[in-house]
């Protein structure tokens, strides 16, 4: 090949590779998914209760390696609430909440606030009212000691919640409990936990509530439920959870903590739990 053959070939071939390097710019950039998605996804840990007692950090390094970033507890297994701290500040994850019980709501709120605010919680939240204090009477007594513990909390810069079953919602002598909670108590130092399973299980509107008491549920729990009633994996269920998301800034919504009470496999629940919030657009 003379010199003139060589510099048109290198020509022709300079002429392709330019040609194919504007081929491949011309190809349009894949779309980004449209709709928002969760700012941070939290896991409740009683949902891990058993790995929780067995290796407490090694359970807590296990969560925050899927990707959780914000915890709720239900119990600190006798451990330093200063030492997890420590151990959460070392993995990045945020403890904005923890489950208290309404015995140690009553006789230990000095306590509890001490722990949770050693912890770093923004909130201590009441998990559960005991069949036998379920009247309405009951449901008013409640109310009184949920306005007095919200006084409490708020002097310890800490926010009182309140977390639901699907007892609330039945109707008890004309009235449903959850509603009478919920005009008893003072907006602004009781708010509400509203768990998503199971106010499907009573049958309740979720946008519903959002409307008429909006800023007043700042937290949640995602659960879902399966075609037989059962709590399934969030995405393994029936559970439209885009719209009740897509209601977050009016609902006051900005804790979403997964959940599964009684999983067959926990980590498996929680690992498929979110993969599917991370990849949900509302």
């Amino acid at each position: 090949m003379n010199r003139r053959q060589f510099v048109q070939s290198s020509a022709a071939a300079a002429g392709m590779l330019w040609g194919i390097g504007c081929a491949r710019e011309a190809e349009p950039e894949p779309a980004a998914p449209e709709g928002m998605t969760l700012p941070a996804i939290g896991l409740q840990l009683y949902t891990v209760r058993e790995h929780m007692e067995a290796d407490f950090e090694g359970t807590i390094r296990r969560v925050a390696d899927l990707g959780y970033k914000e915890l709720e507890f239900a119990g600190y297994f006798d451990r330093d609430p200063a030492d997890i701290r420590g151990l959460l500040g070392e993995l990045g994850l945020a403890a904005p909440s923890g489950h208290i019980p309404i015995e140690a709501l009553r006789d230990g709120l000095a306590g509890a606030l001490e722990s949770a605010s050693a912890l770093g919680h923004s909130y201590i939240v009441c998990p559960w009212i005991a069949q036998e204090e379920r009247t309405l009477e009951h449901y008013r007594q409640h109310a009184a000691l949920f306005n007095e513990v919200g006084a409490a909390a708020r002097e310890a810069g800490i926010q009182f919640a309140y977390h639901n079953h699907e007892f609330e919602f039945e109707d008890t002598d004309g009235v449903i409990p959850y509603d009478l909670l919920l005009a008893e108590t003072d907006p602004d130092l009781v708010k509400m936990e509203l768990d998503l399973y199971w106010i499907r299980v009573a049958a309740k509107d979720t946008l519903a509530y959002f409307a008429l008491h909006p800023g007043r549920f700042p937290l949640c729990h995602v659960k879902d439920m399966a075609a037989d009633g059962s709590m399934a994996a969030v995405g393994a269920g029936e559970i439209d959870f885009a719209p009740i998301f897509a209601a977050s800034e009016g609902a006051g919504l900005a804790h979403y903590f997964v959940e599964h009470d009684h999983p067959d496999d926990a980590f498996a629940s929680v690992t498929a739990s979110i993969a599917h919030l991370t990849d949900l657009r509302y």
